[in-house]
């Protein structure tokens, strides 16, 4: 039994160093999570040009993003309105820069604004907007025409043209609007924008070429971010650059933006030509940007920096188009800008066919675990309505699925313990010769063909799965703000209870949840899952050593304080997780004949206090 009980504290410490390193390297901060709702500094934008057009065909830098309208002469807006969006579109360069996610709010509080995830620059921002744009770093998408050869640049629209509106009113759901903008020399310029229920923009761009002569020019768009936005700053969220280049996943940080090689006429660039699929945008933890072209339309996917104005920007570029006389030119594309709704995104790979575009969910490094996970998560959401109950159920079916390998590891415990008697005449017959108990204890190991370190497996097991589901929490936006029942309303968040204020019972405040010394302050959650550690480890004796005993002793209180500030999901899925371990183990050792002494293990556990015995001389 001794062997038995070192294999489970090797076990466990292993556990509790790799979730330390978790927890003090990769956990991330308390931050939130709107995407750009952070004051903007004092900036000068739009002072130096992004790019400096070029001539090649499909890879031609567009017009310069920072050539703003004229802040003194509004364009004016066109609305948007859905059951998911709110927002409108600046005639000022026929930008989307104002949007709204109207089933999302900043906070649980009532009364909290919706989550904003567009925002206008200075320059196109007027008194319709609903918000202080001054108060959000500019964020939007515009479309455009780089010119061909021999075409002056004036004759094509660019981010500061002033568009018309041509027809609709209102952009929603099976109502699109035109925009249109006529360059005098022949050229009429369509922009028209269809929305459907969710987040999907089918964008439009036409070109209609009234003059006596051809006219060369390529259509592109851009997602631009102006200053980098807040992220989480850790290891296991990607937040930045996401796109999928012809099934090659593309993500890079802001760092990374910031630091590309300068590439001549692009600054700042990485340029990658798609032959067929792709698309190419900007992700945040729970929210997306993103250009996506027609599914087999080649185009040049652009990364870009531009150091003096501080722009982050990604491109969508077309190839060059030669219109005819008489002749109109038409190039559809598509732009994601909405929550990323697992089943939303997935809708939008079968339609309009949108290459991996689940992928732009950050799955991790576990993503064979981590999929199909959360996949039966929200399966079980779906049948039962509650998160909460949802994880339970998952960890129900997740120890289902592993019982086997459970079931070899407790029987294999059991045999353990049938081999005590041996092993100790083992250790009576060689002494203090080590070499030679170890030896003979390996032989009678393999001869009764038992595994000594089966009582490993079901917990070094937990730690992918654990990581996994802990992945499933943190990025998935289902999980956000997901009630269980009472005091847990948001399992994507730690548990706010406190054992300072009596959890709710003093009105004294408590430190902030997700952070380190709330953890410490014993969450409900946190002491029902060191009680459920305590009870499992009873289910065996405690080691002789005295090393191994105190060890032993300490591990679950502290895992309790150690897990105490993650998710209260993630608490939840351990709590189970163990009540179902003590129950697998006792059943299982109970039928084959050792049942566990859970209560006196317990007692045995318990400090002893010795009597104060008769002292000399007393009674005399």
């Amino acid at each position: 039994m001794e062997d038995n009980n070192r294999n489970l504290i090797l076990a466990t410490v292993l556990s509790f160093l790799v979730i330390l390193v978790w927890y003090t390297v990769f956990a991330p901060e308390p931050v939130s999570d709107q995407p750009s709702g952070q004051p903007l500094t004092e900036q000068v934008v739009g002072d130096q040009p992004l790019a400096t057009p070029g001539t090649e065909a499909a890879t031609t830098a567009p017009a310069d993003l920072a050539a703003e309208p004229d802040a003194a002469e509004p364009a004016g807006r066109v609305a948007i309105q859905s059951s998911a969006l709110s927002g409108s579109i600046s005639l000022a360069g026929g930008r989307i820069d104002d949007l709204l996610l109207t089933r999302y709010q900043e906070t649980r509080d009532e009364g909290s604004p919706d989550v904003r995830l567009l925002t206008p620059s200075s320059a196109t921002a007027d008194d319709s907007i609903p918000v202080d744009s001054a108060q959000y770093k500019p964020y939007y998408a515009v479309y455009g025409w780089t010119p061909g050869p021999g075409v002056d640049a004036s004759l094509v629209p660019n981010p500061a043209t002033v568009w018309t509106l041509e027809s609709g009113e209102t952009l929603s759901p099976g109502q699109p609007v035109t925009l249109a903008w006529d360059n005098g020399a022949g050229q009429i310029f369509r922009r028209t924008f269809a929305l459907d229920d969710n987040y999907l923009f089918t964008v439009g761009q036409s070109l209609q070429n009234n003059g006596d002569a051809a006219f060369s020019a390529a259509p592109y768009g851009i997602i631009a971010r102006h200053g980098r936005p807040d992220t989480q700053n850790n290891f296991i969220l990607h937040e930045g650059v996401v796109g999928m280049v012809d099934g090659t996943l593309v993500e890079m940080k802001y760092d990374d933006v910031a630091e590309l090689d300068p590439i001549d006429r692009e600054g700042r660039a990485e340029v990658y030509n798609v032959t067929g699929n792709g698309w190419i945008g900007f992700t945040d933890k729970y929210w997306m940007s993103s250009l996506a072209p027609a599914p087999g339309q080649a185009f040049t996917a652009v990364v870009k920096y531009a150091d003096g104005a501080d722009i982050y920007q990604t491109e969508a570029r077309f190839p060059m188009q030669t219109v005819e006389p008489g002749t109109q030119l038409s190039a559809d594309s598509y732009l994601f800008a909405g929550a990323k709704v697992w089943e939303v995104i997935r809708g939008y790979e079968e339609t309009p066919g949108i290459q991996r575009f689940v992928d732009s969910i950050d799955w991790g490094w576990f993503y064979f675990l981590t999929k199909p996970i959360f996949q039966l998560l929200h399966w079980l959401h779906g049948i039962i309505g509650n998160m909460g109950w949802a994880i339970i159920a998952l960890t129900f079916v997740l120890k289902t699925l592993v019982f086997p390998l459970a079931r070899k590891s407790y029987i294999s415990m059991a045999k353990m313990k049938e081999l005590q008697p041996q092993m100790e005449e083992i250790k009576n017959r060689t002494g203090d010769d080590r070499m030679k108990f170890q030896k003979e204890v390996m032989e009678l190991y393999k001869r009764e063909k038992v595994n000594p370190a089966a009582g490993c497996l079901p917990i070094l097991l937990q730690i992918p799965i654990f990581f996994s589901l802990y992945k499933v929490i943190f990025v998935t936006i289902e999980l956000r703000h997901a009630p269980w029942f009472g005091w847990i309303q948001d399992l994507s968040a730690p548990d706010p209870s406190s054992l300072l204020n009596l959890y709710g019972l003093l009105p004294y405040g408590v430190p902030a949840q997700g952070t380190l010394l709330h953890s410490v302050t014993l969450p409900a959650l946190a002491i029902a899952l060191g009680i459920s550690m305590w009870m499992q480890q009873r289910l065996n004796p405690a080691p002789t050593d005295a090393a191994q005993k105190m060890i032993f002793a300490w591990m679950p209180w502290i895992f309790m304080f150690m897990l105490g500030g993650f998710a209260s999901g993630l608490v939840l899925y351990w709590i189970t997780n163990n009540v179902i371990t003590i129950l697998q183990q006792y059943t299982i050792m109970s039928m084959h004949g050792h049942r566990p002494d859970l209560f006196g293990n317990i007692k045995s556990s318990m400090p002893t206090r010795k009597r104060p015995g008769n002292k000399p001389g007393a009674g005399k």
